[in-house]
Order: structure tokens, then C-alpha cells, then sequence
């Protein structure tokens, strides 16, 4: 029985990974903190009141390890520079370098596809990609790098650590409103307009089987992007649509009129609908094959479709206030998009 900690295991991805080594029948130890939610974690597991940030209480929790998957980090894009850098980087260096001082067997590292960067418009990136420096200047993207860059470093001093970067995780149970806020937010029509952008979306089991797989398979210092099927926004909003019986925002804005519009609606009192730092993100080509990860540990993803179905079924059964099936955008929004759709048209006739 291999004695395992757990960082970040309250969480939507967290949660999933730990109960598939409980059920490995690994001798689990998750890391918590004063007010981390447990009730949904119904397996067997030993707690330790552990911050990522504390190097003496991740040391304590350590002791007597064999294998360890840190899953845990900071993933709003709304969130200070300052925190994201401070829990995504610091706190990766810290377990990481605890885990090379206490000797264990192995560690799987949970990074993200925003390591990798954005491919090229058009293209599809994989784990050989060059990060693209200052590609979207998001601090999110940067500090999951700069995470990275130290697992990496760590990997060459002798620690047994195997990467894996998780696309675009959606499905149910997501209690803190990670990834999967952006279908809560389509679903109460708070999505009003988009730009042209493109996500690889992949369900949360099949990240945390990616995880497994990567901690039995994956060779040292390699890393694995777990992911399934690219969508455009214009797709992904399509068959959110069709899922949920919701009507998708009827306007696509080009990347800078959106960017000058968020920075409008951050200027204003109360919280933003939508910041500059998501319209950013949400403009760049987040497009990847895994093909790597299926090769070498075996991964096979479900249907692309089950992550935005079990994700749109999850948020009907537990949130209030979202829109019915059959609802429809707001007459002026639907004007609007058919009034931009017909000048993108004649712009693209005369070849502008």
C-alpha cells in the first residue's frame, strides 16, 4: 500500500484524483486548511492542516510519503498578480522542494496547457511547443509557467517528478467555481458578447485518470497535456446551446473593441461582468493534441460532448436563477449581432 499526500484535494480535480487512489487503496493523506469544505470527500483519508505556503507544515506533512500529487493552486483569472505568483509558484517550489529533501518515490505535478501557451492561430500546440514569451500577458498564464519552470528545475536536481497539463477542465462538482463558472455564467446569460477564440475542453475524470496514468507511466521530467476536443467559441457556445436549450450570446466583438470594453466596465463601480484579463484569454488559440499522453500512458478521453453535459446537468440541480430551456437573447442583443455579422461580411467582400 503506498502511503500518498494530496494537495488541493478539496477541489473539483483534486477531489476526483483522491478518490481514485482511495480507491487504488493507497494510504491517503490530504493537506487542508482551517476552512477547507470536506463533506464531499466520502473515502478514507487522513487530514493534515497544512498552507502550501508553509514550509514546515508541508515538511510535517511529508513525513513518511512515498508518493505525492500536487494538485492544488490559484486558478481565477481575476486574482491579484502578486497571489497567483505567490501560491502557483511559490507554493509548487516549496512541496516540490520538500518532496526532493523527504526522498519520495515519485511526484506528479499538476500544471496546466496555459504552461504550454496558446498555438498559433489555426494550428494545435503539443508539449513541444516553445512557450511563447509575453504571448497574452495574462498573469495566470505566466505564473502556471514560471510553476513549472520550477518542477522542471527540481527535475533535473534528482526530484521523480512527471508533469501533466490539464486543458480546459469541465464537469460536476465544482464547489469553489472554477473552470466550470464559464458554463454557470452562459447558463444565467451573463455572457452577452465573445470574440474569436478557441478551448480544448476535457472532462474532470478523465484528468484525474490522466493523473494516475502519468504517476504509473510518465517518464521524469516529461510532461502530458490531458485534454480532448478543441472547440472554437463559436462551436463550444453552439453546443452549450443545444445542451442546455439556452439561446448562445448572439455578439462576436473583435478582440480590441472587447479589450476597450471591459476596461469600461472595470472602471465602473461594483464587480466587472468581464475583465480585460479574461477577454484576453479568451481571444488567444487554446488548441492541443494529446496524443503524446495517449501514447505513452495510455489516456483515452470519453465523448467530448459528456464534460458540457454533465456540467450544464450538475449547475441545473444545484444553482437558482439560471435561464430555462427555450430561452431566448434579448431582442437588442440579437439585433445587434445580426447588424455586426452583415458589416463583418461586407468588410470581408471588399476585402478589408
Amino acid at each position: 500500500m503506498s502511503r500518498t499526500l494530496l494537495t488541493g484535494g478539496s477541489g473539483l480535480l483534486g477531489s476526483r484524483v483522491a478518490r481514485l487512489l482511495a480507491q487504488r487503496g493507497d494510504e491517503l493523506r490530504l493537506t487542508v486548511r482551517e476552512r477547507t469544505p470536506t463533506e464531499h470527500l466520502d473515502f478514507d483519508y487522513e487530514a493534515v492542516r497544512c498552507d502550501v505556503l508553509d514550509r514546515q507544515a508541508v515538511r510535517r506533512a511529508m513525513g513518511g510519503v512515498e508518493r505525492v500529487f500536487h494538485v492544488a493552486g490559484l486558478t481565477s483569472l481575476r486574482a491579484p498578480a502578486a497571489e497567483l505568483f505567490r501560491v502557483n509558484v511559490e507554493g509548487t517550489r516549496i512541496v516540490l522542494e520538500e518532496a526532493l529533501r523527504a526522498g519520495v518515490e515519485r511526484v506528479v505535478h499538476t500544471s496546466s496547457i496555459a504552461a504550454v501557451g496558446p498555438a498559433p492561430r489555426g494550428a494545435v500546440a503539443d508539449e513541444r511547443q516553445v512557450f511563447p514569451a509575453g504571448c497574452c500577458a495574462v498573469p495566470y498564464v505566466e505564473s502556471k509557467r514560471e510553476a513549472e519552470v520550477q518542477a522542471l528545475r527540481l527535475a533535473a536536481r534528482g526530484l521523480p517528478v512527471v508533469i501533466v497539463n490539464p486543458a480546459f477542465v469541465l464537469g460536476a462538482g465544482d464547489l469553489h467555481g472554477s473552470s466550470t463558472d464559464l458554463v454557470r455564467r452562459f447558463l444565467r446569460r451573463e455572457i452577452q458578447a465573445y470574440v474569436d477564440g478557441a478551448l480544448n475542453i476535457v472532462d474532470v475524470g478523465d484528468v484525474a485518470d490522466g493523473h494516475l496514468l502519468a504517476e504509473e507511466h510518465g517518464e521524469i521530467g516529461e510532461r502530458y497535456i490531458l485534454g480532448n476536443r478543441n472547440f472554437t467559441l463559436d462551436r463550444l457556445f453552439t453546443d452549450l446551446g443545444r445542451l442546455s436549450g439556452v439561446q448562445p450570446p448572439a455578439i462576436k466583438l473583435p478582440l480590441p473593441a472587447a479589450v476597450a470594453l471591459a476596461h469600461i466596465a472595470e472602471s465602473l463601480p461594483g464587480t466587472p461582468v468581464v475583465t480585460a484579463t479574461e477577454v484576453l484569454a479568451g481571444g488567444q488559440w487554446w488548441a492541443f493534441s494529446s496524443a503524446k499522453a495517449k501514447r505513452e500512458l495510455g489516456y483515452s478521453p470519453g465523448h467530448h460532448e459528456d464534460p458540457l453535459a454533465s456540467t450544464i446537468a450538475w449547475y441545473r440541480e444545484h444553482e437558482e436563477r439560471l435561464a430555462a430551456p427555450g430561452t431566448r437573447q434579448p431582442p437588442a442583443l440579437r439585433l445587434a449581432g445580426f447588424a455586426l455579422r452583415q458589416a463583418g461580411g461586407a468588410l470581408r467582400g471588399l476585402g478589408l
